[in-house]
């Protein structure tokens, strides 16, 4: 998957970079504003299987992360690591999105 990224890259260059940091943004910012309105991430990251922590790991690691969140600086942090975690899911919206992108930009003669 992330050499698919690396060909995206490649191809698209500054525009295939703004298209992934502005998927990971968006993706950073509505972690953050569930963690801090109480929606249970956690939850949400096991309900769809996607790794967050083994089970060895999880009671302490649940405590840990809500002691966090009561924090702003820990709830970005929490919001960073749930990002880190939707990796797998971020790549394929940027090499979804990438192609239509770079197209309306030339269009536009704003990227050549």
């Amino acid at each position: 998957m992330a050499s698919r990224l690396k060909e995206i890259v490649k191809k698209y260059g500054k525009v295939a970079l703004g298209v992934h940091f502005s998927v990971s943004g968006v993706s950073i910012s509505g972690f953050y504003i569930a963690i801090k309105n109480n929606v249970d991430v956690e939850s949400l990251l096991d309900k769809y299987q996607i790794p967050w922590f083994s089970s060895d790991e999880k009671a302490s690691a649940e405590e840990q992360s809500r002691q966090l969140a009561k924090s702003a600086g820990g709830a970005l942090a929490l919001a960073v690591l749930c990002n880190k975690a939707l990796f797998p899911i971020r790549v394929p919206i940027t090499m979804a999105l990438t192609p239509p992108i770079a197209r309306f930009l030339r269009q536009r003669k704003i990227v050549g």
